[in-house]
């Protein structure tokens, strides 16, 4: 199995799905997480091309630790687009990469950097598919798209597919992803590690798991969905 994961800054997918790309790397699946921008503007005491390296830094050294790869797109924090460029840029990279899953933001988000990933990433996983539409790459279909559980997209999202974290798996993410300064609450003072540790007990309870992180599937192919794995 191939996954994708897409994000609007880096750190995103990283703090929001990166337990659950840490667990299939160790069951021997690929994982990618793409950064639509990274997140630059970020830091309220850096400058912005100091952060903005800093931030890329971070973010290959999570993928890095939890055995994935990182990809990185140009856009601006802040600034992303969404227009068909950046649809089919994606697109071509889903073609590219081939993933079976891909993972990204819920629709409705408090940055509007996020809730542009969202229709991007949709759009782009047709472009992705579509057989007709001739570029470098023949066309490759994603069998699956699910949303990340994000306390800043949390308007109308609705949990339904709950994946169970292994020990071993957590502890990796869970020292990976104090690699980024945010996530240690380093920028705006909110304690990211803490909540989302936290969250995964929260997500498997109800489960029946020790830990698990939780995604919305789309509208429209909703059910209740409990599972150890996609």
């Amino acid at each position: 199995m191939n996954i994708l994961a897409v994000g609007a800054h880096a750190g995103d997918m990283d703090l929001t799905a990166g337990a659950v790309l840490a667990q299939h790397v160790l069951e021997g699946h690929q994982a990618t997480l793409l950064h639509l921008t990274l997140g630059e503007r970020g830091h309220p005491r850096m400058a912005v091309p100091d952060y903005a390296a800093q931030k890329r830094e971070e973010a290959e050294a999570f993928a890095d630790a939890i055995g994935a790869r990182a990809r990185f797109l140009d856009y601006e924090d802040g600034l992303l687009p969404e227009d068909e460029d950046v649809k089919l840029r994606v697109g071509d990279l889903i073609r590219e990469l081939k993933p079976d899953v891909l993972l990204t933001h819920w629709s409705a988000s408090i940055h509007k950097d996020h809730a542009r990933t969202h229709r991007v990433v949709e759009d782009a996983r047709f472009y992705g598919g579509l057989k007709t539409l001739e570029r470098d790459l023949p066309a490759h279909w994603a069998a699956q798209l699910y949303y990340a559980d994000n306390r800043e997209d949390a308007e109308g999202f609705r949990p339904d597919v709950f994946v169970e974290i292994a020990e071993e798996a957590y502890e990796i993410w869970s020292r990976a992803i104090t690699g980024y300064a945010y996530a240690r609450g380093e920028t705006y003072g909110f304690p990211y590690v803490d909540y989302y540790r936290a969250l995964t007990i929260v997500r498997g309870a109800p489960a029946g798991f020790r830990r698990a992180q939780a995604f919305a599937a789309p509208v429209g192919s909703r059910d209740l969905r409990v599972r150890g794995s996609f």
